[in-house]
């Protein structure tokens, strides 16, 4: 009788320690209501590895240029999303690891400074 009932204090202490660590993870802000983070941060911090001054350090000639865009036959704001968001080839797909809304921002910062040549 001893033992279970020390068998059951350990158990509600596990499922209230439990329920401790679970509660604030629950009642978290969901992440679209947390500050936007801008596009240049968001290339800074998942595309500048590979792609740092619309170059590529993997392949050469499929850069984030205007030229080698349309070459490759990705010469929109969608297809750019789409790229992200599946990838190809080489490069890794990130809809795993951003929103919908940070590949639209981020698709929309590629397309303008493949617009003015990555200044």
């Amino acid at each position: 009788m001893v033992r279970s009932r020390s068998r059951l204090g350990l158990w509600l202490l596990s499922l209230l320690c439990s329920w401790l660590l679970w509660m604030p993870l629950a009642t978290a802000t969901p992440v679209e209501n947390v500050a936007e983070v801008s596009a240049p941060a968001l290339f800074e911090a998942n595309c500048a590895g590979c792609h740092v001054g619309g170059g590529n350090i993997v392949r050469r000639r499929k850069t984030l240029k205007q030229r080698a865009l349309q070459r490759n036959g990705v010469d929109s704001v969608a297809a750019i999303a789409d790229l992200i968001t599946n990838g190809k080839g080489a490069m890794s797909a990130y809809r795993d690891r951003l929103t919908t809304a940070e590949i639209d921002q981020l698709a929309e910062y590629v397309w303008q400074q493949a617009q003015n040549n990555w200044p």
